[in-house]
């Protein structure tokens, strides 16, 4: 919850679909377009062992599944649809989670409360947990 709360990252990776603060907290078709290189590169890397991944915003939903398809990863047809809550059954044992970002506007709102990115993690665990 706060970088000193003593939470520890097991077997996770955490990767922005961009590298930089951008303005408005949007990122552009450029900055996404400027940064994929990096993030398909991090998912040529991590495939063999990436079994779950979590993306926060519809965005990430989209720039992920655009960059796993350049790396090399299956995307089903129809491709999925970003709904908060919804899981994505990628094969070979992959899933994507879809969550709402975690910008004020959302939280701030309701539109995202603690309990509801809980159990979007909550629902990771349980299928790396098999």
């Amino acid at each position: 919850r706060r970088r000193d709360d003593g939470l520890v990252l097991r077997d996770a990776w955490i990767s922005p679909i961009v590298r930089c603060a951008p303005p408005a907290n949007r990122p552009t078709a450029e900055e996404i377009a400027n940064c994929r290189p990096f993030l398909v590169r991090e998912l040529r890397l991590l495939a063999p062992r990436l079994a779950a991944v979590v993306a926060l915003g519809h965005a990430a939903h989209q720039g992920w599944l655009a960059a796993w398809a350049e790396a090399g990863g299956a995307v089903p047809r129809p491709r999925p649809r970003f709904a908060h809550g919804a899981e994505h059954d990628l094969g070979a044992g992959l899933r994507l989670f879809d969550a709402y970002h975690p910008s004020q506007q959302n939280t701030f709102t309701g539109r995202l409360t603690p309990a509801m990115l809980d159990a979007i993690f909550a629902a990771a665990r349980t299928h790396l947990r098999g």
